[in-house]
């Protein structure tokens, strides 16, 4: 048996990590297949232009193996290796061994397998793709790094939820996102008890101990989508993630809590911006999710929004009409908000606290002005802006580095 036989035969084999539906490895498989024909040229050519678009073969074999998902994979995310039939690890075992194998395919392993003289020396002068390494913790003998491979889907994930951390509800089905904000919780200035809360309770539900639905409101611009987004970056290793969903989606909460249902990972469903209409459906919708639907609350799921209002429903003129209808507006609107667990309240800061804010950011940046300058025109910016807030800060430090950096007078 010739060498591309034996990896042809090992890629077919392959039982727990099924990889053949990948573009990358469904071309190998085609060129493997084609080792006696003359579409074996065709074949090489169409697997390198392929191959090369990213790292390494084995790199990209790794990854693969890093992000799948499998019986093996997520039983390792929840800690649950010890319980999977020994069939199952077996099975792992194998595959890791022949997928090895196939990783680290030569050039010369095709054309060596090739009997027709003229195909071999044409193959021959094809360039060769780059084999590289396997990303960590894959070293060598892959079938011996169960533990290894454990520990990380234990601390990664698994499949999805493994390469990304957060992902967005569109058209009933998740879908990843794969640049998220980079934001970290030492990037944001000030606020630092309403932030805290968010942090505990937050540490709470990724470690499974009680916590709570959380409503962020109060001014624009202070920050609080930027928690949010902090806390799931600093969560993220310890199996936190992230679903944003849009007021319209709110009806599909359910779906989306029974969808994650058996996933080992941790979810916060994140509503950015919430407001109602007094007569808006996904209001109730809402209520019932965050309390009192039949479906229950999920033990991995939990709710994070954020919103300019504490009363979560705008009053038109006509809800005003009595003071009974206008009391029943008031009941409906804290009936919402009351089932948060946490409400936290983020309020625009003072002249010493917008001045305070500029400077500590000034100082994260690196930037060596004059202080007096800085406060002056700083006050000047948020005039213009209609208002001080940390979101105003930091995009006048953008200003002022920009200029900087462009030898600009600012």
């Amino acid at each position: 048996m010739n060498k591309a036989q034996e990896l042809r035969f090992y890629l077919e084999a392959l039982c727990v990590y099924d990889l053949k539906k990948d573009d990358v490895i469904s071309s190998l498989l085609d060129l493997l297949q084609s080792i006696n024909d003359e579409t074996v040229l065709e074949k090489q050519s169409e697997f390198f232009r392929k191959v090369t678009s990213h790292k390494s073969f084995a790199e990209y074999v790794s990854r693969l193996i890093l992000t799948d998902d499998n019986a093996f994979t997520k039983a390792a995310a929840s800690g649950a290796v010890d319980k999977l039939p020994a069939a199952v690890l077996n099975g792992v075992k194998s595959d890791l061994e022949k997928l090895e194998a196939i990783a680290f395919i030569r050039p010369e392993d095709i054309y060596t397998s090739v009997e027709n003289e003229d195909l071999k020396n044409v193959l021959k002068t094809l360039p060769a793709w780059e084999t590289g390494a396997a990303a960590l913790p894959l070293k060598r003998n892959w079938k011996d790094q169960i533990d290894e491979l454990t520990q990380y889907h234990r601390q990664n994930g698994y499949g999805a939820y493994s390469k990304y951390t957060a992902f967005i509800w569109r058209d009933h089905a998740l879908c990843p996102i794969a640049g998220t904000d980079p934001i970290l919780l030492s990037d944001l200035k000030n606020y630092e008890t309403q932030r805290q809360k968010v942090i505990d309770n937050t540490e709470s539900f990724v470690n499974g101990y009680p916590s709570n639905n959380v409503l962020l409101y109060g001014d624009r611009g202070t920050g609080k989508s930027s928690t949010v987004h902090a806390v799931l970056n600093e969560y993220a290793s310890q199996g936190l993630r992230m679903i944003e969903i849009s007021k319209d989606d709110i009806p599909d909460l359910n779906l989306i809590r029974e969808q994650l249902a058996e996933c080992p990972m941790k979810f916060i469903i994140f509503i950015d911006d919430l407001c109602f209409d007094s007569h808006d459906d996904s209001f109730g919708k809402l209520k019932a999710a965050l309390e009192g639907s039949l479906s229950g609350r999920k033990p991995n799921t939990i709710i994070y929004a954020t919103s300019n209002r504490r009363h979560l429903i705008k009053e038109s003129f006509s809800d005003r009409e009595n003071d009974i209808n206008r009391n029943d507006i008031m009941q409906e609107q804290l009936s919402l908000s009351d089932r948060f667990g946490l409400c936290i309240t983020f309020i625009n800061p003072d002249k010493k606290g917008f001045l305070d804010i500029v400077d500590k950011i000034a100082a994260d940046r690196g930037l060596d002005v004059d202080k007096d300058k800085l406060h002056l025109v700083a006050e000047q910016w948020a005039s213009r802006k209609g208002g001080r807030s940390p979101r105003c800060a930091r995009q006048f430090i953008d200003f002022v580095e920009s200029a900087r950096m462009r030898g600009k007078e600012w």
